[in-house]
Order: C-alpha cells, then structure tokens, then sequence
C-alpha cells in the first residue's frame, strides 16, 4: 500500500484539494485498495481546542462541482510520526518544505517532495487563500496528482 501525505499551510485549501483529488484519481484507476491518502498543515492556526477547521467554502465549493465530496474532513497539523506512516510527504511550496523538515527534523528517506515537482513545470502551488485563484490551484494540483499517479505506476 503506497501512503501519501499532502501538506499545505492551514489544511484548508491546497493540502484538502490534493487529497481529494488524489483520492478520486486513485478510485477512478480502481487502485483505492492500493493507496491511503490524506493530508495535514504545518501550522495550527485552522486548528481551535484541538478541533480543525472543515475545507474552506470556496475549495468545498470547487470540489462539488467536480464530483468530489469532502464532508467530514478537518484541519490536522502534520507530526513527526508522520514520517514514519507515509511514503510520501507532498508539499505546495518550499515554506511548507521548510516547515514539514521543521517538523520532522531531517528526511533520509527522500520523503518529502514539492507537488510540482511531479509535472513538466516544476514550482510552487500558489495559495489560493491569498490568490483567489482557485482555477489556477485545481488545475496545478490535478496536473501533480497525475504526476504522482503516473510515476508510483511506472
């Protein structure tokens, strides 16, 4: 079974939409039985009395018009004992890199990569909470999530 961690900031918006849409990725190849996907933050700021906040409206919103539903799920932050359970860890952007090594205090096993890195135009997965762009994001993190597919595949 290949576990895959995607990590943003807050657990709201990018990390959420990447789980979501790997999840429906896998279950579209009838691969489900063969992954565990889920997904965290770096920071606690989504997270009150230990309880996350749910997927921001507008990524809710996006995700239903594609057929994703996302009920039920909540801001976490990531722990070092994630390195442990995941064989990947998926980063948005290179603070999120910082912050998951942060975290998790090195990564001997090559664990932690940068979402775009699985695409033919390596970067950064720009935060919609600050952008506004939600197209552009669905479209960056459809594209990594085929990467990864195509790469754990071959």
């Amino acid at each position: 079974m290949v576990k895959i961690l995607f990590v943003c900031h807050g657990n709201i918006c990018r990390s959420p939409m990447a789980e979501f849409v790997m999840k429906q990725k896998v279950k579209k190849a009838k691969l489900e039985h063969q992954f565990e996907i889920a997904s965290a933050a770096t920071s606690t700021e989504e997270i009150w009395n230990g309880i996350g906040n749910p997927v921001y409206p507008p990524v809710k919103k996006l995700l239903a018009k594609n057929g994703i539903n996302c009920d039920g799920k909540r801001a976490r932050q990531m722990t070092k004992e994630d390195y442990s359970k995941y064989d990947l860890i998926i980063g948005m952007d290179n603070w999120n890199m910082r912050n998951m090594l942060r975290i998790v205090k090195s990564d001997p096993e090559n664990k932690i990569r940068l979402l775009m890195d699985y695409t033919e135009r390596p970067g950064e997965v720009a935060d919609p909470w600050y952008s506004g762009d939600f197209e552009a994001t669905w479209r960056d993190i459809n594209e990594g999530c085929d990467g990864i597919l195509k790469t754990l595949l071959e």
